[in-house]
């Protein structure tokens, strides 16, 4: 794997953790997440007009997948709602990788090499250990997080099986981004009867920069995937949860016990050996 794929998934990785980070800040994380997409689309919009349509055959995925991201902001804000980003992330982020494995073995009778069921055990075991003791997540916390995670693992699906239908992927994902920051923006407006954006507020160009951020994360694997293959480029990316765990103790004051930090790296490492 080239030095230039390695530094890219790093440095999305540590992005990803950050905007992650953003988000469970904020006081109120459903208007966050919804400027965040929001800025998503404006900045996907000039490239409608440059990459041709897709055919009609991908519009079902392209429709299906931003519906999902919806869904999966949801639940993220949920999660966030009540538990610490060194809990949530590391649950989100690695049953991802172990559902998708699951998923394959139990629907699709895909056998596990030796690298997934070691990555599936060790993805369980550091949820259960996060689930757990006297520091552990919140039960509702946890289930949101479980939920969050199942919804990125199907449109994950999702994606892969549409993408494969266009002639050019770029195209694919401008229109996905696109449409997700225009549904949830509808969503929001249902919620909460309206959307109000001031932009004279700070908090709101706070907003659209960690949506650069997370859309400069997406870019930045999608580019590292030209260098390595996808599989290597992914288990780099997946030491995000151990950069979301130190981000949450240096700038979120949450606690860095021996305990989270072991139960991130097992997440970490399980969530690798599935890559691989």
């Amino acid at each position: 794997m080239s030095a230039i794929a390695i530094g890219l998934a790093l440095v999305a990785a540590i992005l990803h953790a950050s905007w992650n980070a953003f988000l469970r800040t904020g006081n109120d994380r459903l208007w966050s997440i919804t400027v965040m997409s929001l800025a998503g689309s404006v900045i996907a919009l000039p490239f409608l007009f440059y990459f041709p349509l897709p055919d009609m055959a991908a519009w079902p995925y392209i429709l299906l997948s931003a519906g999902l991201q919806v869904g999966y902001s949801l639940f993220l804000v949920a999660a966030y709602r009540h538990g610490e980003l060194g809990q949530v992330y590391p649950i989100v982020r690695g049953s991802v990788p172990m559902l998708v494995t699951l998923g394959g073995f139990l629907f699709f009778h895909e056998v596990l090499g030796p690298y997934q069921t070691l990555g599936v055990a060790l993805v369980a075991a550091g949820i259960m250990s996060l689930s757990l003791g006297k520091t552990r997540a919140a039960t509702s916390s946890l289930l949101f997080a479980l939920a969050t995670g199942f919804i990125i693992a199907c449109y994950s699906t999702v994606d892969s099986k549409g993408v494969k239908l266009v002639e050019q992927p770029v195209a694919y994902a401008m229109w996905v981004l696109f449409l997700f920051g225009v549904m949830i923006c509808i969503t929001y407006g249902v919620l909460r009867r309206g959307l109000l954006i001031d932009f004279r507020a700070s908090v709101t160009w706070k907003a659209f920069a960690g949506g650069v951020v997370a859309m400069m994360a997406y870019g930045l694997v999608v580019v590292a995937y030209s260098f390595a293959p996808a599989g290597l480029v992914t288990a780099v990316r997946e030491t995000s949860v151990v950069f979301a765990v130190l981000i949450g103790a240096a700038f979120l004051g949450e606690h860095l016990t021996i305990r989270r930090v072991a139960a991130c790296l097992i997440v970490a490492a399980g969530a690798i050996c599935v890559s691989l």
